[in-house]
């Protein structure tokens, strides 16, 4: 498992927040996700042979949010 900071624009509330977080756990290989409103951004522990960061941030921005990552 390895962990990633996806820097992450335009999230304003906690729907914003579960949003984001139901996005990336839907992926198959993401294991945790943590959102963190303040500092606008997400802790993702995830299996690296199962999921790509192109594909998590595909998955947060087909959620209307960008990944500055």
């Amino acid at each position: 498992m390895e962990n990633i900071t996806l820097q992450i624009e335009g999230m304003t509330c906690g729907h914003c927040k579960q949003a984001v977080t139901n996005s990336l756990q839907e992926l198959n290989g993401v294991e945790n996700v943590q959102v963190n409103l303040e500092q606008n951004n997400a802790e993702v522990t995830y299996n690296p042979n199962q999921v790509s960061l192109e594909q998590m941030k595909e998955a947060v921005e087909e959620q209307g949010y960008d990944v500055k990552n």
